[in-house]
């Protein structure tokens, strides 16, 4: 732990007379198992937080994996780390993939078909950027949430809908929204969090006579570099949280296994909720002053 988040301990118990709890989160990652066997996935945004940790455990599940990034050094550096991670599983293999170039979407996809070798037969939508906040938001910024959380996301599934149906696949499409997604929209990216569970259930009304299930899952604050100060994890708690901490990616990971396996085929259209209530019984975790 570091001295500044002692200091802020020390602070919070001089003025306030409490100190700040040190919390901790008891997770049961699902072990090495055989629920994904033979099954390969395509996950973007794959090289850190909640996409690597999907990536994970679906390779501990028995997949083969494909992530992408937007940059081909951090996709290599993660493919590395997960060899180094596994026990053991499919295979594992990392694709550039820029979400907001749709037009070089389909050279990638292609690209991803002759690096896998067996079907893609699931999609996680995971790649998402933060921010562009209603009060000082620019239309650059807005632009690249956009294009990244909800066009890219449009583009890649209708490619991969295509190629399951043209295949006769019986795959999955896995939809990472966002707690965003029942919130008071006042920033680009809580709007495309809202379009993304919109997508989800058009999706999963379009696909479901082709026995492609499509499904959402729906974090709350979670501890990712994206999310901490400087990138780093130190400390889980989160106050204003009613559970009092930050989601942990592997919880969020373990979910992912279960909805894109055979043991979630009648779970279809659905967005499963594991925001701690965060957007469900609670707003006060977001500052809505303008």
């Amino acid at each position: 732990m570091s001295v500044k988040t002692y200091l802020k301990r020390g602070l919070t118990f001089i003025l306030k007379g409490t100190p700040i709890k040190h919390v901790t989160a008891n997770v049961t990652t699902l072990a090495p198992n055989s629920l994904l066997l033979g099954r390969t996935a395509l996950i973007t945004g794959g090289t850190s937080g909640i996409g690597y940790e999907i990536a994970k455990s679906f390779v501990n599940a028995g997949a083969s994996v494909i992530i992408t990034g937007r940059s081909i050094e951090r996709v290599n550096k993660a493919v590395k780390q997960l060899y180094s991670e596994i026990s053991d599983g499919g295979g594992i293999y990392g694709v550039e993939m820029n979400m907001r170039n749709t037009e070089e979407l389909k050279k990638r996809f292609d690209e991803v078909i002759k690096i896998a070798g067996n079907p893609i037969d699931i999609l996680v939508n995971n790649a998402g950027v933060l921010g562009c906040n209603f009060y000082d938001g620019v239309e650059s910024d807005y632009d690249a949430i956009l294009d990244t959380n909800l066009k890219g996301t449009f583009f890649l599934s209708q490619l991969v809908a295509h190629y399951m149906k043209d295949n006769h696949i019986k795959g999955n499409i896995l939809n990472v929204a966002s707690s965003s997604s029942l919130r008071p929209a006042a920033s680009a990216y809580t709007l495309s969090k809202w379009g993304i569970r919109g997508l989800t259930l058009g999706l999963a009304k379009t696909l479901a006579p082709y026995d492609i299930v499509v499904n959402g899952i729906a974090p709350g604050p979670t501890a990712t570099p994206m999310l901490m100060p400087n990138g780093v994890v130190e400390d889980i708690s989160f106050k204003t949280n009613p559970t009092g901490r930050y989601a942990l990616p592997e919880e969020i990971a373990n979910m992912a296994v279960i909805l894109v396996s055979n043991m979630g085929r009648m779970v279809v259209g659905d967005i499963v909720y594991m925001t701690g209530g965060a957007g469900l019984i609670t707003f006060d975790d977001i500052n809505y002053q303008f």
